[in-house]
């Protein structure tokens, strides 16, 4: 079996892809598919061929897997329902750049209700799938929001299925994207494909100071480099 980590679009969600006998390269465009939804993504990490183990099973094949590795390509086990269609032709990505317009659109249109009804939500982004058959608006929210007049008034306006996807902080600044303070773009929107999990214990481990401004990101929770430095020196 033969993978790929493909990033939906730029600070957007990464999953492992079953690439089968294409050829694709870092940085290339490619076309795929998740359960019965098609999405365009960019390719960012290289191939990686692995052997299933005869009961396919998620924990055996991340042990399998070196700690970096299994780092990058977390979710692998999963990679066989989702699979790489095509490299992506000029016309794919004509149509793709309609889309990001469209996403712009809804993304006001949808602010401009949210302002109106007064509701108490953050609009963060705006996905648009690339057969255009849903639109996500990921937003976040300390409480409960009541949306159902949102949402009648989007699918009245935009004429297709809508979904409105509550999202967490750290998610929130993966969509956003930035810069860490090691002056690099945030681990989370450029290569990471998971959250994994992080404690100050590992930051006592790595001689840090526990100074919360020190260790923290921008999302003001603990930095994700602290994991992959702890992972790395265990190898």
């Amino acid at each position: 079996m033969k993978i790929i980590n493909v990033r939906i679009k730029y600070g957007g969600q990464v999953m492992a892809y079953d690439c089968g006998e294409l050829n694709s390269s870092i940085g290339d465009w490619v076309v795929v598919r998740n359960d019965d939804s098609v999405y365009l993504g960019q390719v960012i990490t290289a191939p990686v061929i692995l052997k299933l183990p005869e009961k396919e099973s998620t924990t055996e094949l991340a042990s399998s897997m070196s700690a970096v590795t299994n780092l990058l390509y977390w979710g692998a086990g999963e990679a066989q329902g989702r699979h790489l269609l095509r490299l992506a032709t000029e016309a794919d990505l004509a149509h793709q750049a309609e889309n990001e317009v469209w996403e712009k659109e809804a993304f006001e249109y949808c602010l401009a209700r949210v302002v109106a009804q007064r509701l108490e939500m953050k609009l963060v982004a705006v996905e648009t799938l690339f057969d255009t058959s849903k639109t996500i608006f990921y937003y976040t929210a300390e409480e409960r929001v009541d949306f159902r007049l949102l949402v009648k008034e989007l699918v009245s306006r935009l004429r297709t299925r809508i979904e409105m996807r509550q999202i967490g902080v750290r998610h929130e600044t993966r969509m956003i994207g930035g810069l860490g303070v090691c002056g690099r773009c945030l681990c989370c929107s450029y290569f990471l494909s998971n959250f994994a999990p992080v404690s100050v214990k590992m930051a006592k481990e790595q001689n840090m100071a526990l100074n919360p401004a020190k260790i923290s990101g921008i999302c003001g929770r603990l930095m994700c480099c602290l994991a992959f430095e702890n992972i790395v020196s265990d190898t």
